[in-house]
C-alpha cells in the first residue's frame, strides 16, 4: 500500500520561506506524476504545483516564480521550496500522486498524504 507523508510545515512571516517534503513508502511510484495541493479554510483544495516522472513541471499562476518542486526518484521523495510567502499561501498542503501525467484536478489522484499546515502571518 503506497503511503505519502508530508513534513516541513509551520508558521512563517510574509516574505519568508519554507520547504516541504513528501516521503513515499510502500512503492516506488515509478512513472508516476506527483503534485502539491493546498486547502485554505472554507475553500476548495486547489492545485499548486506538479512534476511528471520526466521532470516536466506545471505551476499554478499564483505560485510561478516563487515555488519550485523537485523529486528524487531514487529516494522516493518530493520537495516543495516556497519563497516570498504571502498570507494567501496559508493552508494545509497535501502531497499527491497519480499514474501518467500531472493534472490540476484533485479527483485524478488516488494517493494522498495527510497534509501539513502552512501559516503565513502578515
Amino acid at each position: 500500500q503506497v503511503q505519502l507523508v508530508e513534513s516541513g510545515g509551520g508558521l512563517v512571516q510574509a516574505g519568508g520561506s519554507l520547504r516541504l517534503s513528501c516521503e513515499v513508502s510502500g512503492g516506488t511510484l515509478s512513472g508516476y506524476a506527483m503534485a502539491w495541493f493546498r486547502q485554505a479554510p472554507g475553500k476548495e483544495r486547489e492545485f499548486v504545483i506538479g512534476i511528471n516522472w520526466s521532470g516536466e513541471r506545471a505551476y499554478a499562476d499564483s505560485v510561478k516564480g516563487r515555488f519550485t518542486i523537485s523529486r528524487d526518484n531514487a529516494k522516493a521523495t518530493l520537495d516543495l521550496q516556497m519563497n516570498s510567502l504571502q498570507p494567501d499561501d496559508t493552508g494545509v498542503y497535501y502531497c499527491a500522486a497519480r499514474a501518467a501525467l500531472v493534472i490540476r484536478t484533485r479527483n485524478g489522484y488516488p494517493y494522498w498524504g495527510q497534509g501539513t499546515q502552512v501559516t503565513v502571518s502578515s
